[in-house]
């Protein structure tokens, strides 16, 4: 079995996974009282996606064993990503999603390669504005909210 190991099992298997402890935890999320779409809703839409992902990868790779692995030159990118996605799911519990994703989504950025300072920047603007306005004001999903400080008691004015 290790001896087919390659990269495309690796990854299908750490998607596998990652879906399915994302899955679990998403469903310690409290469903909404009245059936509504919920806070767990895209959090469980998005573990789903990974298994499914992952499955089809891991496929690819028992299909075509001659690949080889390849982490050691993709190594400083897989442990930034990890890194980032560990400091960014801090963050956001402390300071809220909209300052964690103006800064996560820059960082992660800069991990595939971009470096212009003005696609940066306007990561840093577009991406929080972007993505609360797909999910949590077009879906209704209610944004985790910061213990320190969240920009969203600013805007709203509370």
């Amino acid at each position: 079995m290790f001896g087919r190991l390659n990269a495309s099992i690796v990854v299908g298997g750490s998607l596998c996974l990652l879906g399915a402890l994302a899955g679990y935890f998403s469903l310690q999320i409290p469903a909404e009282a009245n059936g509504d779409t919920g806070a767990r809703t895209f959090p469980f839409l998005a573990a789903g996606a990974l298994l499914v992902l992952g499955a089809l990868e891991a496929r690819k790779g028992i299909n075509a064993p001659g690949q080889q692995l390849a982490f050691p030159e993709r190594a400083p990118a897989v442990l930034g990503t990890i890194a980032i996605g560990i400091f960014y799911v801090l963050l956001i519990t402390k300071l809220g999603y909209l300052i964690a994703t103006a800064v996560a989504a820059p960082l992660i950025l800069m991990v595939f390669g971009l470096r212009n300072p003005l696609g940066l920047l306007a990561a840093a603007v577009l991406c929080p504005a972007v993505y609360h306005l797909i999910f949590f004001e077009l879906l209704g999903v209610f944004p985790p909210y910061g213990e320190w400080f969240d920009l969203l008691d600013v805007l709203h004015g509370t």
